[in-house]
């Protein structure tokens, strides 16, 4: 005799339920951080803080982040991680204003041949990885450490160690300094067009629901016909691409290729995204929470510095957070894997498996 498996539509709109409204309260979690940061730095500042310029320099200074934090948080989604995203954006940058100072002009023909360049070198390195992760089977933590010193070294080997200064005076008039609409800076305007895109496509297309598929249960992923290898390249070739965008917007914005200005810049990204709300364990993560992240270093290294306190101590509480992010959501895992009590991350893993399972009760 057969025993009928109960059916499982409701629990899995029941998980899909439960996922949704866990996002929403990590997302709300983090905006009330962010909110009581702003207003305890508002209150101690008041002629200086909240206002609109101070206000403009916060957003346009995560910008570039943001751009960064993009990538990172479909890499960190996977179950990966990326220590070489700073270094990538480096050479980037260098190998751009190299390529634009040998064209010479000053006019948007240079500039778009230089940010061509900076993608394709992103692009590059991003390829790399994931092709060493995916197929090479090497950890990401390695691979990402590795490209991260060679990448920095070849820089430090074109330039032979000095900062270049070859952007177009278009790209640093109207794009690291430019405005939109009055005085929303055109840097933020582009990070902004990537933080949507990166929403719509993390949360509205297939390759979104692999990427969750593969960090959640990449096992799984491969028995309804996911790619997971190939999945992992492509996920590690977006991140090095918005690596080598945010390296040509770092060069308009600084006016430098800032080379030894980026060494916490990967780390500061994680720190971020993982303070965003996803998960370092991989298959939970978005990108507004990411965004909302990024925001409060920034934010604490502009209040620090306007009340008098060392910027430094913005690491400090940078770090005591991240570890208390990192221990709740470990908790939280741990708490599901004994109790049972939370549903699988990727619910439609286990609507779409390879094919009906026997109940233990069935006969032979």
């Amino acid at each position: 005799m057969t025993v009928a498996m109960p059916s499982r539509s409701n629990t899995v709109i029941t998980t899909a339920t439960r996922g949704q409204r866990l996002r929403r309260l990590q997302a709300l979690q983090i905006l009330v951080l962010l909110a009581v940061t702003v207003a305890i730095f508002s209150v101690a500042q008041p002629d200086t803080f909240l206002t609109a310029f101070n206000m403009r320099g916060i957003v346009q200074n995560t910008s570039i982040y943001a751009v960064l934090g993009v990538g990172m948080t479909f890499v960190i989604i996977t179950g990966g991680i990326d220590l070489s995203i700073g270094s990538v954006l480096v050479f980037s940058g260098v190998v751009a204003a190299k390529v634009m100072g040998a064209m010479g002009g000053q006019g948007w023909g240079t500039a778009l041949v230089g940010v061509a360049v900076a993608l394709a070198c992103g692009l590059g390195w991003g390829l790399l990885n994931g092709v060493l992760i995916a197929k090479a089977k090497v950890p990401p933590l390695v691979v990402t450490l590795g490209s991260l010193s060679a990448a920095l070294g070849f820089a430090q080997i074109i330039t032979k160690g000095l900062d270049l200064r070859n952007a177009p005076q278009v790209l640093v008039s109207q794009v690291g300094f430019g405005n939109v609409l009055g005085q929303i800076p055109t840097l933020s305007v582009i990070a902004a067009v990537v933080v949507v895109g990166g929403i719509v496509v993390l949360h509205r297309t297939r390759f979104g629901l692999h990427t969750y598929a593969a960090g959640s249960n990449a096992e799984a992923g491969r028995r309804v016909g996911l790619d997971v290898d190939l999945h992992l390249i492509k996920v590690y070739a977006l991140a090095g691409l918005l690596a080598g965008l945010a390296g040509i917007l770092n060069l308009a914005f600084f006016q430098s290729t800032t080379i030894s200005g980026q060494s916490n810049t990967g780390l500061n990204v994680i720190a971020g995204v993982a303070i965003g709300g996803t998960s370092l364990f991989g298959g939970v993560g978005s990108v507004f929470g990411t965004v909302i992240g990024l925001f409060i270093p920034i934010v604490l290294q502009n209040g620090f510095v306007q009340t008098g306190v060392q910027p430094f101590w913005q690491q400090v509480v940078v770090g005591a957070v991240l570890i208390a992010v990192v221990y709740v959501d470990q908790r939280r895992r741990s708490a599901a894997q004994r109790g049972k009590s939370a549903p699988p991350r990727f619910p439609f893993l286990s609507r779409q498996g390879s094919g009906p399972r026997r109940d233990t009760h069935d006969e032979p």
